[in-house]
């Protein structure tokens, strides 16, 4: 049973809004995945931060329309699951790693605000880090010189206080 006019209108703004906070869509072909399979893959896409759906094409190409990602249309063919995430590599990650699980999921393309990908374009965004562990490396980069001088400064009475030790065994193994 198909939708009636206030339900697409309903499931179009939601898809647009999701859109407007987006930094990446991904579309995969989902042709023969198990049912068991596509909630797995909705669990991990929860887990990641990546708005998952299933829609129509015509209702996505509406959503899409007059916003960064409508380039993205010509590549609404057929049944197609899509990946809306504001973090860049997140949708990009976990379609393309479930699909390296499932023969069945076929990542057909994706795109970045004005930028159109292709399937190998999305592996290639797929292994680059997130911005979490790009965060993450960024701390520790600015953190090591901070540390290496607190050690430094540490070693200074860490050295008194192993010498004054050592003059002490020293002074008892004369008296002994």
């Amino acid at each position: 049973m198909g939708l009636n006019l206030s339900e697409k209108q309903a499931v179009v703004a939601e898809t647009s809004a999701e859109i407007a906070k987006a930094q990446s869509i991904i579309v995969a072909e989902y042709r023969g995945l198990e049912v068991g399979q596509i909630t797995s893959l909705r669990k991990q896409a929860r887990e990641g931060g990546v708005y998952l759906r299933v829609l129509k094409n015509t209702l996505a190409r509406r959503a899409v329309e007059g916003t960064p990602f409508a380039g993205l249309a010509d590549k609404m063919v057929g049944p197609l699951i899509y990946g809306i995430s504001p973090d860049p590599v997140a949708a990009a990650k976990v379609l393309s790693g479930f699909a390296k699980d499932h023969d069945k999921l076929v990542v057909k393309g994706g795109a970045m605000p004005n930028f159109l990908m292709d399937a190998n374009g999305v592996k290639a965004l797929a292994s680059m880090p997130s911005r979490d562990e790009l965060l993450a490396k960024l701390m520790a980069t600015m953190q090591a010189p901070i540390t290496q001088f607190v050690r430094t400064l540490n070693e200074v009475p860490g050295r008194l206080v192993r010498t004054l030790a050592a003059v002490r065994d020293q002074k008892e193994q004369q008296s002994a």
